[in-house]
């Protein structure tokens, strides 16, 4: 049985949004493969981005867990589809904004109805696949730095195994590392020379994706995208959910 050391439940930027986001990061989630920069793009960011770039452009919906002990990969990818088939496509629109030390593109102040489709997304993704999750270790734990939390994050890193689900979660695509002064202000600088012709327009949100760590320390790659009205795409994980994709 091919089994990842974690999984997690993403969400798949489309169309501009991940050609860009993608080429910014220097990889592919869907293939894994290294990708050339963006025309301009300084060498620095290179560095700027090397966290993101090991998760793969993304934004979280159910944090990466461990598979508990008796739980099959099966189990993720009909959790995935079960999520998807609930959904239908909507759309949202996103602006780059510094968050908690790092830049990310958010969903933009005045997208309510955006911001209401994502949170109860999350909050479904979180609940429904906790089931299959491990306990996290007290390493993973720790290095959660739980006494620099709030309260009511450390009540949810206790509950649900990290701090930013449900109340406390906020919608981002992480673009860079943590920066602060001129790192912070040169990338948000890079970032808005190919984003801002991006801002009028909206990213749409077909579904859901699964994504995988193959083994500890190893960079994330898609394995499946499943969509809103029941088709499902693999990506070069997909072995590692055991099931075939659906027409």
């Amino acid at each position: 049985m091919a089994l990842a050391h974690r999984y997690a439940l993403y969400l798949a930027p489309t169309g501009p949004w991940r050609e860009h986001g993608s080429r910014w990061l220097g990889r592919c989630a869907d293939t894994g493969e290294a990708l050339p920069p963006l025309p301009g793009q300084a060498e620095c960011s290179h560095e700027w981005t090397r966290a993101p770039r090991h998760y793969g452009l993304h934004a979280t919906l159910k944090p990466p867990f461990r598979l508990r002990e008796g739980a099959s990969p099966l189990e993720v990818d009909a959790a995935a589809r079960r999520l998807a088939e609930g959904g239908s496509p909507f759309a949202l629109e996103l602006e780059c904004e510094p968050l908690r030390g790092f830049l990310a593109w958010r969903i933009a102040d005045a997208d309510e109805p955006g911001r209401a489709r994502i949170q109860a997304l999350a909050d479904a993704a979180v609940r429904d696949l906790d089931p299959l999750r491990a306990p996290p270790t007290p390493e993973e734990t720790a290095r959660r730095r739980p006494q620099s939390l709030t309260p009511a994050q450390q009540a949810m890193l206790a509950r649900w195994g990290y701090p930013y689900v449900f109340d406390t979660y906020t919608f981002h695509i992480t673009l860079t590392g943590k920066l602060e002064g001129d790192a912070l202000a040169q990338a948000r600088a890079g970032i808005a020379a190919f984003a801002d012709p991006l801002r009028g327009q909206a990213m749409a949100v077909p579904g859901v994706s699964v994504y995988v760590q193959a083994a500890p320390g190893a960079d994330f790659v898609a394995a499946r995208h499943y969509h809103f009205d029941g088709a499902c795409v693999d990506a070069a994980g997909a072995a590692y959910l055991q099931g075939p994709a659906a027409a």
